[in-house]
């Protein structure tokens, strides 16, 4: 089977748990998710299966939307409510107003820091297994450019604002609770997470871990996942030879008198979707 699913992650869950119950349920080895979600965080975490693992990558470049709830006054480690508290500040001269135009500040190309509790990797290590084995001396915070598309504020009830984002991969919701608490200069910190989109994956649509066991159990896990196809439909197609198959599977470049058909001539995208002479799809290609 070389589909992908739409996981409806549950909170308490990491990406990886969700990868091996998924293996356990399909009863195969090929899996892999498209970008970890926090264990405190829900929502849509797409899954792939067998050959479409090889197009995790280009699913995990997507953009992503999240909705999420912060607190302002409160400043911790992890810029969320599962860590430490190291500051709390008076927030009673916060004006709704403020805080409408501090999110409204972080809208379009920024630069961000990650939080130091992260799976960003420094020398091959996560950041944040440094932080907790008390090698935090070790981590030097760089900013890395990311793209806020939107912003929606859906309710303020000082402390608490909770805001719709549509934002570019590498974008961190705690980060960006973080800087609106620091803009305001009273910190602020998350305390709900739901990712509600990611490319075309959306919550709707998504399926538990429950349901995907009794999609199994009723022969319905086609008509509850997504091809390859369906998910990539914006890059062009190759059909290769049979003679080119295992040339190409193995990395070889192959000359375009090899290909069977295709409609990648007047594209412009640079990838294309290559399959097989049984239009079995192999992985994907660049011109």
């Amino acid at each position: 089977m070389d589909r992908i699913f739409n996981i409806n992650k549950p909170i308490g869950m990491t990406s990886h748990d969700v990868v091996y119950k998924v293996r356990k349920i399909l009863k195969t080895k090929k899996v892999g998710h498209t970008g970890t979600l926090d264990p405190d965080a829900q929502g849509v975490l797409p899954i792939c299966v067998g050959r479409a693992t090889k197009i995790s990558d280009l699913i995990l470049n997507k953009e992503k939307e999240y909705i999420c709830e912060f607190i302002l006054g409160i400043e911790t480690d992890t810029y969320d409510t599962s860590g430490k508290i190291i500051s709390e500040h008076d927030i009673r001269c916060v004006k709704i107003e403020d805080v409408k135009k501090a999110i409204n500040s972080q809208v379009g190309e920024i630069m961000q820091y990650p939080p130091i509790y992260s799976a960003l990797k420094i020398n091959g290590k996560k950041m944040c297994d440094l932080a907790r084995s008390g090698r935090a001396d070790e981590i030097e915070l760089k900013a890395r450019p990311v793209t806020i598309n939107s912003i929606e504020i859906l309710n303020i009830e000082i402390p608490k604002v909770t805001i719709r984002v549509s934002c570019s991969k590498g974008t961190y919701i705690r980060s960006l609770c973080h800087d609106i608490g620091q803009i305001l200069k009273v910190g602020g910190c998350m305390s709900y997470l739901q990712r509600t989109k990611s490319g075309i994956f959306d919550i709707e649509k998504s399926i538990s871990l429950e349901e995907l066991e009794m999609y199994r159990d009723e022969d319905r896990l086609i008509e509850k996942s997504y091809s390859v196809e369906e998910v990539l439909m914006e890059f062009p197609y190759i059909v290769l030879h049979q003679n080119a198959v295992k040339y190409y599977s193995n990395g070889g470049k192959i000359e375009e008198r090899r290909f069977i058909e295709g409609n990648y001539k007047n594209s412009l995208s640079k990838r294309v979707r290559v399959y097989s002479n049984k239009k079995e799809f192999i992985g994907i290609g660049i011109f």
